[in-house]
């Protein structure tokens, strides 16, 4: 497993078992999202094309948008999925 494919699941666990539920009345998603890295340390730092982004350690960026319909999504980001049926978020890695 390279050091990426261990980011993804670290961040993947963040959002599955957060600190704090989402309350989508409460906090917006993208607030939540970027909380709930924070909290396990992650650097969460401003993106131009996209919600945010995370700096891993080998100061690589990893772009985020997130987002409550899981269609249309592009392979060219990394995306947090909101399921308001479910009330579970969930992590799409980018494709590329």
């Amino acid at each position: 497993m390279t050091n990426l494919e261990k980011t993804y699941q670290v961040i993947e666990e963040a959002i599955k078992k957060p600190p704090i539920p989402h309350e989508p009345e409460k906090q917006s998603l993208k607030g939540w999202a970027m909380y709930c890295l924070r909290d396990r340390g992650f650097k969460v730092i401003y993106a131009q094309n996209a919600d945010f982004a995370v700096e891993t350690r080998d100061r690589d960026k990893i772009y985020f948008k997130v987002t409550n319909n899981a269609s249309d999504l592009d392979g060219q980001f990394g995306w947090i999925v909101w399921d308001s049926a479910t009330k579970n978020a969930s992590l799409i890695p980018p494709t590329s």
